[in-house]
């Protein structure tokens, strides 16, 4: 099984950015809780640019 480039990143960025939303929903450490939703977010941007960058070269 091949796993696409890029997706690894994207979907631990989802899990990451789930945990920091829901530690900003119980007032858990607010600084801390941005940071991980921060994190997660930028994950997923990376991941994704990742995702368009082979899908793109695919097509040549």
């Amino acid at each position: 099984m091949r796993i696409q480039e890029g997706l690894i990143p994207t979907v631990l960025g989802a899990i990451v950015s789930g945990t920091g939303a829901t530690m900003t929903k119980k007032h858990i450490r607010p600084m801390i809780a941005a940071g991980i939703l921060g994190f997660g977010l930028a994950h997923i941007v990376l991941g994704s640019i990742d995702i368009a960058q082979h899908r793109h070269d695919g097509e040549k």
